[in-house]
């Protein structure tokens, strides 16, 4: 998905499984609309895209999928996440995909610094969708992201989708739209010239 403004800033959306059709993934999908109907660029890697080899340190050589995932991060405003629960946490496929974000470790602005960062976890229960949730904000911390006040957790056998991506639960829609919104008015803050997301904490 992507948007052809390229004056607007830019919200990368980065999906956790590798079917690309999960709950998590239609749910981002549904995120990136409302970031795209609010003026923003959108870019999402679901599927093949996230398909990478094991991340290691120092390697010198990066796929092209690899490549172009970390230069769309380099040059994001605001990012929104999503996976699918695996036994308790976040995807083993999106776990890989954020360790490549230490090649930004001599970035400028290292890792995710000064960008929002919305969360979207998705399991067949409420449990397993909570504690992911709560270990991918464990990790966009650590990654010096900030991540989003509203973070959403989706009991999959609760909430379904209609054929054009939309949540049925209206709760599950109100709260994806306010994610979205919330790393859109950060995303602006960060592209207006002389000021980003840390002169809100000043």
């Amino acid at each position: 998905m992507s948007s052809p403004d390229t004056t607007a800033p830019l919200i990368v959306g980065i999906g956790g499984s590798v079917s690309g059709t999960t709950a998590a993934d239609r749910a981002l999908s549904f995120a990136l609309r409302m970031a795209a109907a609010d003026g923003m660029r959108v870019l999402q890697f679901v599927g093949p895209s996230i398909v990478l080899p094991m991340y290691l340190a120092g390697a010198e050589h990066r796929t092209a999928e690899a490549g172009a995932l970390i230069a769309a991060l380099r040059q994001a405003h605001g990012v929104i996440l999503a996976s699918p629960a695996y036994h308790g946490s976040l995807s083993g496929t999106l776990k890989n995909v954020l360790d490549y974000v230490e090649d930004m470790r001599s970035d400028p602005e290292i890792y995710l610094e000064g960008r929002a960062v919305g969360l979207i976890a998705a399991a067949p229960g409420w449990r397993g969708a909570g504690t992911a949730l709560s270990a991918m904000r464990s990790i966009v911390h650590a990654l010096r992201g900030w991540p989003t006040p509203m973070g959403i957790a989706i009991n999959e056998r609760e909430v379904q989708f209609s054929g054009d991506g939309t949540p049925r639960d209206e709760g599950i829609a109100t709260q994806l739209q306010i994610m979205s919104s919330q790393v859109v008015a950060f995303a602006r803050l960060r592209h207006r010239p002389g000021r980003d997301i840390r002169d809100v904490a000043a």
